[in-house]
């Protein structure tokens, strides 16, 4: 029995191959940047990116690989030590919290520094605020700020999904929204290479919280990690502030490119420094706010653990001796007038 051309291979293949190019380029728009440009240099080739609306359909497609991903995370890695733990309610939400954050500042940590040895910016500080906008991109700079965004949106419904304590969600809705603020404003604004610096500090000082916070749950004795975190949170909230005024309000304000430009990305304007600096100013100053009760009410615990201690040390009863009318009975054992036992003594062998 001979098939009719119509029933090929190659016939089948033919009206489809319009829809499965379609298909492919709607598949790229969600899973790899967009927006690329190709220049020669004298290194070659070099594909940079700029931001645009179809950044969202990027962003959407990680904002579901983050939800996937939390869930691995969950499951097979928190869920078997809450077993073995036994937290109670409480202590299981901050648990499985500083469990997710920890894997996320982790890597986010390593990967953000990655990238600032790669394009040198911490050998060459300068280039933080030089030939300023820096509108154009390299592929993992665009990448990295695309998956943060889509983290920190993911981060909105998982308080549902976890079923996070009512009370507990208007703490984690201000970082989450700091968080997206911050990311947003040096994404759009350009200011990319500071962002990333200041990004790589805090993830380092919150990672460093979240891991003395899980050490504390698996043994409370654990508890000079906070005294490092603290160390570490003081210094990034003094280094942040050093450099967001050393970048932008000294290194932008001398730069030649002033002016308001959206073509070219360019918001090198007095308003717009004075308002960036004021966001950040505003931020760190409340963070430290927050730090110092945080602190002041660890310490009025602390000394209210010690002074319950010592209370309890001094209502002990003393064990006082049983003596009878006459004195010569003591915790009955006779003794004589001069309080030396009337037991013979045992000849020590020599």
């Amino acid at each position: 029995m001979v098939h009719s051309g119509a029933g090929s291979p190659t016939t089948l293949l033919k009206p489809s191959s319009p829809h499965l190019r379609a298909t492919a380029k709607t598949a790229i728009l969600f899973i790899q940047p967009q927006y690329n440009i190709t220049t020669l240099s004298l290194e070659g080739e070099v594909t940079t990116y700029h931001y645009g609306w179809k950044d969202c359909a990027t962003i959407l497609f990680y904002f579901f690989i983050a939800i996937i991903l939390h869930a691995v995370v969950q499951e097979y890695l928190l869920d078997k030590v809450n077993r073995r733990l036994h937290l109670s309610k409480s202590k299981n939400t901050k648990f499985n919290e500083s469990g997710q954050l920890g894997v996320f500042h982790l890597v986010s940590s390593v990967w953000s520094f990655y990238i600032l040895i790669t394009e040198g910016y911490l050998l060459h500080p300068s280039s933080l605020w030089e030939n300023y906008p820096h509108s154009h991109l390299r592929f993992q700079v665009k990448f990295f700020y695309l998956t943060q965004l889509a983290y920190w949106l993911h981060a909105l419904p998982e308080l549902y999904f976890q079923k996070v304590r009512k009370e507990e969600i208007p703490r984690q809705l201000q970082y989450i929204c700091l968080y997206l603020l911050h990311i947003s404003v040096a994404y759009l604004l350009n200011l990319s290479r500071v962002g990333l610096v200041l990004l790589f500090l805090q993830y380092v000082s919150e990672l460093g919280f979240h891991i003395a916070r899980l050490l504390y749950f698996t043994d409370e004795n654990h508890q000079k990690m906070f005294d490092l975190w603290a160390v570490s949170f003081v210094f990034t909230r003094m280094a942040t502030l050093t450099l967001m005024f050393l970048a932008v309000g000294f290194g932008l304000a001398r730069s030649e490119n002033q002016g308001l430009d959206i073509e070219t990305g360019n918001f090198n304007t007095v308003l717009i420094r004075m308002t960036v600096l004021l966001v950040v100013c505003l931020t760190q100053s409340w963070l430290l706010w927050k730090f110092i009760r945080f602190q002041l009410r660890r310490w009025r615990e602390f000394r209210h653990e010690q002074a319950v201690r010592k209370k309890a040390t001094a209502k002990q009863p003393v064990r006082q001796l049983k003596r009878d009318t006459f004195g010569h009975h003591e915790n009955g054992v006779l003794k004589a007038d001069n309080g030396v036992s009337q037991r013979t003594k045992k000849l020590k062998s020599p």
